[in-house]
């Protein structure tokens, strides 16, 4: 049985989080065999994130950094773990009915304001500037990017489609 926090269906917020990450994972492999073009790599963003307790904000060059034990592994969980907290942070601004009646426009539109979180973190974080700017072709990481999370903000959207679906039995 699901804990109801204050109104928050927990489960359903970690099942909608985890789905969306999902769709996303997906919509990534299949995007990477068309274009030829390798997907985002986790096992950077489990290096930072190593590197972080050291004192190290930015990996100037994630490649040459030292390697560390289940990086890969920690970039993963990370990456699911925001997942569900951008879920939760959507029900936090849109209530626990939009699980229910989940609002398209608001649910997509918040996946791609969530591309603020790359452009201003990860980025930045990985050597590659704030927005990318240090890349050789910044508009296409940002344009990658915001695609990136329309899909994660399509899968929002979906996941809880189908969740609800599924609690009212089809």
């Amino acid at each position: 049985m699901s804990e109801n926090l204050g109104g928050l269906d927990v489960i359903a917020v970690i099942g909608v989080g985890i789905s969306a990450t999902l769709f996303l994972d997906l919509f990534a492999v299949v995007r990477a065999r068309l274009t030829g073009k390798p997907g985002m790599n986790w096992g950077k963003v489990g290096r930072w994130l190593g590197h972080l307790p050291r004192g190290q904000l930015v990996l100037t060059g994630p490649a040459a950094s030292s390697r560390l034990p289940g990086e890969a592994a920690l970039g993963w969980v990370f990456h699911y773990l925001v997942g569900i907290l951008l879920a939760a942070v959507l029900t936090a601004i849109l209530g626990g009915d939009w699980l229910s009646n989940p609002p398209f426009v608001a649910v997509v539109g918040f996946g791609a304001m969530t591309v603020v979180l790359p452009l201003a973190t990860l980025q930045p974080a990985l050597g590659m500037g704030l927005a990318a700017r240090k890349t050789p072709f910044p508009w296409a990481v940002r344009r990658n990017s915001l695609v990136t999370h329309c899909v994660f903000g399509l899968g929002l959207y979906l996941s809880t489609v189908v969740l609800s679906a599924l609690k009212t039995g089809i």
